[in-house]
């Protein structure tokens, strides 16, 4: 199986099964498709003899006879064998996100957790509750030694004191246990000081800055419950933040969501730049089309539009000499993810769980507050092992939708929340979020493919 496509003036082969991209001329281009059919020689020069030279067609079917044989091209499928063994594994756990508040300071109009309350009561994760989670963490992690942890929301920082006292807690069993946890902080920002950054700087290996950015877009859809925009305020402290982390060498990325209400996002990356930032996402909000922030279908010219700005904005950036790090570009076309994580996604459900304040397991974050989805909870442990298999099975072989994309093992079959949320099915796909995943790797691809050449000239 191939995808091919043109991309600010490159034509793109991906060979799907292999994941080896090949950057073609026009000729070959239009020979590919046919090759794909069955055709022959002779057919394909028919087919092609009053746009291009007989002797130029002829080559290139020789080529691409030679890239099949070197195994780069029309490759077989070899993952699906996996599955089973995968099916077999035992499940080991080794990331946790714990919500340590649910409850927030801003009254963001997209928010899924309902201004942190999750469908649920306000409440803040107590120390034991927090402790009990680490320790399941560490009992059901079995051989594996670097375990993460995740502060999450509502707003962390509402409960900072049980944060650092749970951060002292894991540090002091990793050497008894031979575990090391990586902990990350996601916040708004809003509460962000001196002492806090310090903190953080020593014992979080990420944090995620949440900005949605240019001004009038932050503080239209990230107000203060009193309205206000949260903008100034925590703008400064952002990039004070960053740029200590950034100094120390230390990892960090703004995370903002893009709506309706701002389709030209690309000037929201841009904006986070000329802040000085270098590490950045901005995601596509998920919501139902009745949302007036929602984004629907008929949107998806404008975000492609604006996906190929985007890249295009990038690469000039970086050969001036300002890059940044946009993360739904960022693609590795060697190595890549494991065969596992190729085929199972993000592991929620299994390798990954959510904690509430209360101390009951979820899939993820996301699924937190729907009790179909409850999975156990700290003093039981997992009490809904079907759940787990179930969430253990969702791979991109189950999912109709991603048998035949071109993007499955980049995306792994996106996330079974927005897939549930949308068509009432873990094994089915946001086909939204799909077309904008789509979009994303054939941009990053590209970019890959530009920066290739200029490496060349140079």
């Amino acid at each position: 199986m191939i995808h091919r496509y043109k991309n600010n003036g490159y034509n793109i082969v991906l060979d799907v099964n292999s994941g080896s991209v090949h950057v073609v001329d026009d000729v070959t281009y239009d020979v590919l498709p046919l090759f794909e059919e069955g055709k022959g020689k002779e057919e394909i020069v028919d087919s092609l003899k009053a746009q291009y030279g007989v002797s130029d067609i002829e080559e290139s079917v020789e080529e691409i006879q030679q890239l099949k044989a070197d195994g780069v091209l029309f490759t077989e499928d070899i993952y699906q064998q996996y599955i089973k063994d995968f099916k077999k594994r035992k499940t080991v756990v080794k990331a946790m996100c714990l919500h340590i508040a649910h409850d927030c300071n801003l009254a963001c109009k997209y928010c899924f957790a309902e201004e942190g309350e999750y469908h649920g009561r306000r409440a803040l994760m107590s120390y034991e509750v927090g402790k009990k989670a680490l320790d399941f963490l560490i009992e059901n992690s079995g051989n594996r030694v670097n375990l993460e942890v995740d502060f999450f929301g509502g707003e962390p920082l509402m409960n900072w004191d049980v944060v650092k006292r749970l951060v002292e807690y894991g540090r002091s069993r990793e050497e008894e246990c031979n575990k090391k946890f990586r902990f990350t902080l996601t916040t708004n920002g809003v509460l962000l000081n001196d002492e806090i950054m310090e903190f953080a700087n020593r014992e979080m290996a990420n944090v995620v800055l949440s900005l949605d950015g240019r001004k009038e877009v932050n503080d239209t859809m990230r107000p203060f419950r009193n309205g206000k925009g949260s903008y100034d305020l925590i703008v400064p402290k952002f990039q004070k933040f960053a740029k200590q982390r950034e100094e120390l060498g230390l990892s960090y990325y703004i995370r903002g969501t893009f709506t309706r209400d701002n389709l030209d996002f690309s000037e929201d990356i841009k904006h986070f730049a000329d802040l000085g930032f270098r590490q950045m996402s901005i995601e596509p909000v998920v919501g139902q089309p009745e949302e007036p922030y929602a984004i629907r279908e008929e949107d998806l010219p404008k975000i492609m539009e604006e996906y190929d700005k985007l890249a295009v904005e990038l690469l000039k950036r970086k050969k001036e000499g300002r890059g940044v790090n946009f993360f739904h570009f960022m693609i590795d076309l060697e190595q890549g993810p494991c065969v596992a994580k190729r085929l199972s996604g993000c592991g929620s459900g299994t390798e990954y769980l959510a904690v509430t304040p209360w101390g009951d397991f979820y899939p993820c974050h996301q699924f937190v507050g729907n009790e179909e989805f409850l999975m156990g909870n700290v003093d039981q442990g997992i009490t809904r092992t079907d759940l787990q298999d179930e969430f253990k099975l969702c791979n991109v072989y189950a999912k109709p939708k991603c048998r035949d994309c071109f993007a499955r093992y980049y995306c792994s079959g996106g996330c079974a929340a927005n897939a549930f949320q949308f068509h009432g099915s873990i094994t089915d796909a946001y086909d939204i979020g799909c077309e904008m995943q789509k979009k994303r790797v054939e941009c990053a691809i590209m970019m890959k493919a530009a920066e290739a050449e200029e490496e060349e000239i140079s």
